[in-house]
This record gives structure tokens, C-alpha cells and sequence, in this order.
């Protein structure tokens, strides 16, 4: 009974087994999820017409770059500073998001639409 009231996985519940298993995360996976999300975000960038699928993607590549500042920071003498330079990515994107978002809502007044391609002034 102590061991639920603990947390600790009950005997017998396979649940011991996934303990090793969570530990066995090195930086290569931290990068790896990072490298994907990157790419996702460059071709969301790349491809999409839609102002506010670029702005999604935009926040996926600061993403990733923020993970991979905690990774290296996780894996590099112990510093925080890779945790510091993640909160400034955060700020940053959010003080991106409203000031494009500001910018979106602007362009869909004047133009009725937020396609990036047919967009090319901003006077009309």
C-alpha cells in the first residue's frame, strides 16, 4: 500500500520496465526531435500561402532551436544558461506572434485575404 501511496510502480505491474527504458534518452534523440521539427518548419515556411501557416511555422523552427539550447544545457557541465537562452526564444516568439498577428489582421482589412501572394502592397 505504501508503494502507490509513494508513486512507485505496484509489483507486477510492468510498469518497472519502463523506468530503463526513459533513462536510455541521450542528446541524439533531443537532436533528432529538434532537427525534425526544424524541418517541418522550413517547409511550412517554404510552402505554405497562407500568413498564418508561415507564422506556425516560424514558431516551430524557434522551437526547435529551443530545445536544442535545454538539450545542450542538459548534456554540458550542468549550466542553466541553455535554460536562460529558452525563455529569451519564448519571449521572442510570443512578441513575434502579436506584432505578426497585428501585421495579419492589418492585411486581411485592407485586402480581404491573407495569401501572401497576393498581397504585394500595402497602400491600395
Amino acid at each position: 500500500m505504501t508503494a502507490l501511496i509513494l508513486g512507485a510502480p505496484a509489483p507486477g505491474s510492468g510498469a518497472a520496465s519502463l523506468l530503463p527504458s526513459l533513462a536510455a534518452i541521450g542528446l541524439h534523440h533531443y537532436l533528432a526531435v529538434a532537427a525534425i521539427l526544424f524541418v517541418l518548419g522550413l517547409l511550412t515556411v517554404a510552402t505554405r500561402r497562407n500568413a498564418v501557416a508561415i507564422l506556425m511555422g516560424v514558431e516551430l523552427i524557434l522551437n526547435a532551436a529551443s530545445l536544442n539550447f535545454v538539450a545542450f544545457s542538459k548534456y554540458a557541465h550542468g549550466g542553466v544558461s541553455g535554460q536562460v537562452f529558452s525563455i529569451f526564444i519564448i519571449l521572442l516568439a510570443a512578441a513575434e506572434a502579436c506584432v505578426a498577428l497585428a501585421i495579419v489582421l492589418a492585411i486581411f482589412r485592407s485586402f480581404k485575404n491573407v495569401d501572401v501572394l497576393k498581397t504585394t502592397t500595402l497602400r491600395q
